[in-house]
């Protein structure tokens, strides 16, 4: 019987119950290395924005909330609650967890920019390594807008039509690296579109809206194929677990219209988050060159009034000077 039985409410039989929205609650675990290294993050973060006001610099609330709220606090929703405990045991509660890892908590962890606040918090030593990788030329070559999205539409392909998917439900440890992997490809894609931090390559506005909806019809795809194909995900896994209140077929259906649908409303809302931040930037740009040519203006205010006049012609009597008409 595979181990998430064995953290899932049971019936008498020893089968996993129902899944419920209660189920969400019900089931929550908090202990584990996951919900320690949430916490760890969670407390160094903070740390960091102590550190800036302890000095008297200034860090936008919104940073701190959207990272801890839906950034962290995303992660350990879809871990560590019962959508985490019935994730290897409902394929739609799988997806849930998917879009949220691949597609949510990297948006909000981009805007949270803790690279930025690592920069301005951390020893010099520390800062200089942290400067080194982001410049890399690794980090050059796969946060490269084209790259990255190259791999952020691949993956779930390769994933959920080969055998690895089933492998990942038959092996926890790989199970869990699967979730590492949702996250860093989330970020890995997201960060260079939407997120504060320094990062190498970073395209203008409009190359990266146009990335965005470039990605859109790729979850419709992979939606829709997941929903009429009759293979079922995962192999004979599910039919496995022999649960008499599950259709896995109908379950799998379940499982790519969530895909579809919400991959359309994350892309749209994060499309909508783009646009304001090039609306921003677009702001900032004019008052900026608006104070550029005010200081060139005044600088030449200044430099004409320090200039002395030149010395004029001094003026002749046109009277006293004019020739008699008759002597011309």
């Amino acid at each position: 019987m595979p181990q998430i039985v064995e953290i899932t409410a049971l019936t008498s039989a020893g089968m996993p119950e129902p899944f419920t929205v209660a189920s969400i609650l019900t089931q929550t675990r908090v202990d584990g290395w996951l919900a320690a290294g949430l916490l760890i993050v969670a407390a160094c973060y903070l740390y960091g924005v102590h550190r800036l006001r302890l000095r008297g610099d200034s860090w936008p609330i919104a940073r701190t909330i959207f990272f801890l709220g839906p950034g962290l606090g995303s992660i350990a929703l879809v871990t560590l609650s019962g959508i985490g405990a019935y994730d290897t045991t409902m394929v739609s509660v799988h997806m849930v967890q998917h879009m949220v890892l691949g597609m949510v908590a990297p948006i909000f962890l981009a805007l949270g920019a803790p690279v930025t606040l690592a920069l301005r918090t951390l020893p010099v030593r520390p800062r200089r390594v942290l400067l080194a990788g982001v410049h890399s030329r690794v980090a050059k070559v796969i946060a490269f807008p084209l790259v990255a999205f190259g791999i952020f539409v691949a993956n779930p392909f390769v994933l959920y039509f080969t055998g690895l998917y089933e492998v990942t439900l038959r092996t926890p440890w790989l199970h869990e690296a699967m979730h590492a992997h949702f996250i860093a490809t989330g970020c890995l894609f997201f960060w260079p579109l939407l997120g504060l931090d320094p990062l190498p390559g970073r395209w203008p506005h409009p190359g990266r809206a146009l990335l965005m909806l470039l990605s859109v019809p790729f979850h419709t795809i992979l939606g829709l194929t997941i929903m009429q194909q009759t293979v079922l995900l995962g192999g004979d896994y599910y039919p496995s677990l022999g649960l008499s209140w599950l259709d896995p077929a109908a379950d799998q259906q379940l499982a790519g219209g969530i895909l579809w649908a919400g991959g359309e409303v994350v892309s749209v809302t994060m499309l909508g988050v783009l646009v304001a931040q090039w609306m921003r930037h677009s702001e900032r740009e004019a008052r900026r060159i608006d104070r550029q040519l005010d200081r060139e203006e005044e600088a030449a205010q200044r430099e004409n009034a320090a200039t002395p006049l030149p010395a004029q012609a001094p003026e002749y009597d046109q009277r006293a000077t004019a020739i008699p008409r008759g002597e011309r």
